[in-house]
C-alpha cells in the first residue's frame, strides 16, 4: 500500500512541477497573438541604432498604435534633428512627414503590412507566425525567438532575433542580422505601454506637420543651403558618371548625374523650397516608404526620392533592381560622397 502511495505521490509531483516548467513555444506564440488581439492601442519608446551603412545613425523611435490600423512612428535623428521624420498611417493613407521642411509624401501603400517592421509589435509577431522553422528558446527572463524576415527591398537582412519579456510578453531588444548572422540593426525597447488613452488629435496629419512635435522650428527659406553641395554615390554596380548637368533655380541649384555602364541611372539633386505649414500638399506616391539609414524616402516601380539636409533627391532607373537603387540612394548618405 506505502508502495502505490509513494507512486502515487511521484506522478502527482512530476505533474506539478511539468505545470511549473518552461511554457512552450506554442504557448508563447498563442498567448502574444492573444494580447495583440485584445490591445486596442499600445505606445512605445526605444533605441535604434543602424550600422548598414558606412557611419552609424541612431534613432529615437516613439510608436503610437491604435486598434483599426491607426500608426504613428516618430524617428527622431539623434545626429541631425532637423531629419526626424514621422510615418503616419490614419483613415487618409499612409504618409512620410518631415516638420522640420514642410514636406511629406503620401503613398497608395499596404504599409506596415508588406515588410518587416523591427518597432512594430504585431509586425514581430507576424513574422514569427510566417517562420515555420523559427527557433525558440527562454532564457532566465526572456522568450527569445530567431526567425525570417521579410523585407521586399533589402535581402541583406534575412533574420532577426526577438526578446520578449517573459512577465509583460512585451518586445526587449530586436536584431535585425545579416546573412553571417551579424547584427546591423538593434532596436532597444525603453517602454512599451498597453491600452493608453492616447489624444484624439495623434493621428490628424496637419497637427502632425507642426514642428513642436520634435522642438526644432521649421526650416525657413532662407536657412536652406545656400549651395548645393553635390552628392555623388560611392555604390554604382559597374556605371561611370557620363554628364554632370547644373542649372539655376528659383531656390538655388539643380544638378543631374548620368551614369552609364552594366546598369544606367539618373540622380537629380536641387535645392528645397519650403513652404508655410497651412500650404503644405502632399506628394502622392505609388509605392511604399523606404529606409535608407539616413532618411526614409519615397519609392516608386522605377525611382526613390527623399529628403536631407535641406535637399531633395530623385533616382530613376529602368535597370537596377528595387534593392540595388536603395544601395545606391545610401552610398549618398555622407561627406565621403562629395567628389
Amino acid at each position: 500500500m506505502k508502495k502505490y502511495i509513494v507512486l502515487m505521490m511521484a506522478i502527482i509531483l512530476s505533474l506539478v512541477l511539468a505545470a511549473c516548467g518552461e511554457k512552450s513555444q506554442e504557448n508563447v506564440v498563442e498567448k502574444l497573438e492573444e494580447i495583440a488581439e485584445d490591445l486596442t492601442s499600445y505606445q512605445s519608446q526605444a533605441m535604434m541604432t543602424l550600422e548598414t551603412g558606412k557611419e552609424e545613425q541612431v534613432y529615437l523611435v516613439e510608436v503610437s498604435h491604435q486598434k483599426d490600423d491607426l500608426y504613428r512612428v516618430l524617428l527622431k535623428n539623434e545626429q541631425d534633428e532637423e531629419g526626424s521624420q514621422i510615418i503616419l498611417r490614419n483613415n487618409d493613407g499612409v504618409f512620410v512627414l518631415t516638420p522640420a521642411l514642410n514636406k511629406s509624401f503620401k503613398f497608395q501603400s499596404e504599409w506596415p503590412s508588406n515588410n518587416s517592421q523591427p518597432y512594430l509589435f504585431q509586425s514581430l509577431i507576424q513574422d514569427i507566425i510566417n517562420d515555420s522553422d523559427a527557433q525558440f528558446k527562454t532564457t532566465e527572463n526572456y522568450f527569445v525567438f530567431e526567425t525570417k524576415t521579410s523585407y521586399e527591398n533589402n535581402s541583406n537582412l534575412p533574420f532577426q532575433t526577438i526578446y520578449f519579456d517573459k512577465k509583460t510578453y512585451t518586445p526587449v531588444l530586436v536584431e535585425v542580422m545579416d546573412q553571417d548572422k551579424n547584427p546591423l540593426v538593434k532596436v532597444e525597447f525603453s517602454s512599451f505601454e498597453i491600452d493608453p488613452e492616447l489624444p484624439d488629435n495623434t493621428f490628424d496629419m496637419e497637427t502632425n506637420m507642426t514642428s513642436s512635435i520634435f522642438g526644432v522650428p521649421v526650416m525657413a527659406q532662407d536657412e536652406l543651403p545656400s549651395q548645393l553641395k553635390v552628392l555623388y554615390p560611392s555604390e554604382h554596380f559597374g556605371s561611370e558618371l557620363v554628364e554632370e548637368n547644373q542649372m539655376d533655380t528659383e531656390n538655388g541649384k539643380r544638378v543631374m548625374l548620368s551614369y552609364q555602364g552594366e546598369k544606367n541611372f539618373t540622380i537629380i539633386q536641387e535645392t528645397l523650397d519650403v513652404y508655410p505649414t497651412s500650404a503644405v500638399v502632399p506628394e502622392t506616391v505609388s509605392g511604399n516608404p523606404v529606409d535608407l539609414g539616413f532618411t526614409v524616402g519615397a519609392f516608386s516601380e522605377n525611382s526613390i526620392e527623399w529628403h536631407h539636409q535641406g535637399v531633395n533627391y530623385f533616382l530613376a532607373s529602368e535597370e537596377l533592381t528595387k534593392e540595388e537603387m536603395r544601395e545606391v540612394a545610401r552610398s549618398m548618405s555622407t561627406e565621403e560622397a562629395m567628389k
